[in-house]
């Protein structure tokens, strides 16, 4: 902060926090979901906390490696046409991972069609 930013009665004027500088918004979404490392023979589960169309953060139980490259396959809450249930699969590189869950760079992704379940 600047010495000319200081009121001249000594006090500082508000500063906005600084915007979301992401290239695409995120949005909060909970899905389950499934995942793989590639090139290690690890697989396992865990819960979506938001998707944008560059990345998906998500939880698990067990930490995953940084810089891992990842497959992650989830049901997709919308039908095609009203009626064909669909997965969303998608292929990243973690770029991140701590105590609150792991953020993936996506590289590729693609929606598929999938068998409907008996009711």
């Amino acid at each position: 902060m600047s010495p000319s930013s200081v009121l001249k009665d000594g006090v500082t004027p508000f500063e906005s926090p600084r915007p979301d500088q992401r290239l695409h918004p995120r949005y909060p979404i909970s899905l389950d979901l499934q995942y793989k490392l590639l090139n290690q023979a690890r697989t396992g589960s865990g819960r979506t906390l938001n998707i944008s169309t560059g990345g998906i953060f998500f939880e698990t139980h067990d930490p995953l490696p940084e810089h891992g490259q990842i497959d992650l396959e989830m049901n997709w809450p919308f039908f095609l046409d009203g009626a064909c249930p669909l997965k969303l699969r998608v292929q990243g590189r973690i770029v991140r991972t701590d105590a609150t869950g792991t953020a993936v760079r996506l590289t590729r992704y693609e929606f598929r069609t999938s068998k409907r379940t008996a009711t």
